[in-house]
């Protein structure tokens, strides 16, 4: 049977970058991973905690961590950067002195940056947790991946595939449905394949989405 990769780590090296970016002694290792995770979680949070969102959608689509001896730099990328800046313009401050406490990192500086993205719903992670808003309001499935194709389509990508898995619309039985529009070739490496997995639980259980979205070929 077909053994599925997950299409980022197959194409490392090929046109995909590592999230984070830092060198580690073998038995420091783990301990650097969990701090990369913790870093992502306490962000994640802040922003759910801090800001109305109105749409559902966070707008966070990768966090990238950069380590040095002296200085850790966090950029998040952001669909609708606004959210986090507006309000209180020392937003960005606060968060940074919330993941230092997380961290209790006293001999390392902690950097946070903001970067926004021109086309937020070309990207899995946003598009998912706009789906995701949808189920948790009752919206059928079929409607909610049929919009989020037209979100994408409108971001000019050149094919997308939405999967979404579990007791579907609250059935009995689970079940996985998918949907695929325009191209998504997983087999060729050179082709820069975005791809995400996002739970969601809504009253009857846990949902599971997964988005392949084909940005582009590499000639």
């Amino acid at each position: 049977m077909g053994q599925k990769i997950n299409p980022l780590g197959f194409r490392l090296g090929a046109n995909q970058g590592h999230h984070s970016l830092w060198f580690a002694q073998p038995q420091n290792y783990s301990e650097g991973l969990q701090e990369d995770q913790k870093i992502r979680d306490c962000i994640r949070n802040y922003i759910q905690k801090n800001i109305r969102i109105s749409s559902g959608v966070e707008g966070i689509a990768c966090i990238e961590i950069q380590k040095r001896i002296d200085l850790i730099q966090v950029i998040i990328y952001m669909g609708f950067p606004k959210l986090l800046i507006e309000g209180r313009p020392r937003r960005i401050e606060e968060l940074q002195m919330n993941v230092q406490k997380e961290l209790n990192c006293v001999n390392r500086k902690l950097n946070i940056a903001v970067t926004r993205i021109t086309n937020p719903y070309g990207h899995p992670n946003i598009l998912a947790e706009f789906i995701a808003g949808q189920l948790k309001n009752r919206v059928s499935f079929r409607k909610a991946m049929k919009k989020a194709i037209e979100l994408t389509e409108q971001a000019g990508t050149k094919g997308i595939q939405v999967q979404i898995a579990g007791r579907i619309d609250g059935k009995e039985i689970a079940r996985i449905e998918w949907i695929r529009e325009g191209r998504v070739p997983l087999q060729t490496i050179r082709a820069k394949i975005d791809y995400c997995s996002y739970t969601v639980g809504t009253i009857y259980g846990v949902l599971g989405i997964k988005i392949w979205i084909f940005v582009d070929e590499e000639e």
